[in-house]
């Protein structure tokens, strides 16, 4: 008959390889979640300051009906929100970019997430993106 002691020991230390990458997973997982989730609030709150951009000389002279978001007011609000709130300090390596079509105005926020816990063979960080949008409705 064949010993197999010390058999259980290799289980053992092969079970706890194995959660610890689990553990590994969803904590990586959960801080992903989480910057998506702050993400999200960051690129909503610049949409809707970006909306609020109204070029009200051109809506003096034009009339309200007809106002249209200015591109070069939107991308300073949004600019301008991004500082007041701080979103460049949480979020290091954030980055926007803003698009404005008519009266939508939709920003894409990104930034890199150094992973608390590395899962072997995966890479130490990763980009988080978000994606907010507004749009400038009159009031009938």
């Amino acid at each position: 008959m064949r010993d197999e002691r010390g058999q259980v020991t290799v289980m053992i230390v092969g079970f706890m390889m194995i959660l610890l990458c689990m553990v590994a997973v969803v904590v990586d997982a959960s801080a992903a979640y989480l910057q998506r989730s702050g993400l999200d609030t960051v690129a909503d709150g610049a949409a809707l300051a970006g909306t609020e951009a109204l070029d009200l000389q051109a809506g003096y002279e034009q009339g309200l009906d007809d106002l249209q978001l200015s591109r070069r007011l939107v991308d300073d609000a949004v600019r301008t929100y991004l500082e007041q709130t701080g979103a460049a300090a949480r979020f290091p390596g954030l980055a926007h970019t803003v698009v404005v079509s008519g009266n939508q105005v939709v920003v894409h926020v990104t930034a890199p997430l150094d992973l608390p816990l590395r899962v072997p063979d995966t890479a130490e960080s990763v980009t988080i993106t978000a994606v907010g949008s507004a749009v400038l409705a009159h009031a009938s």
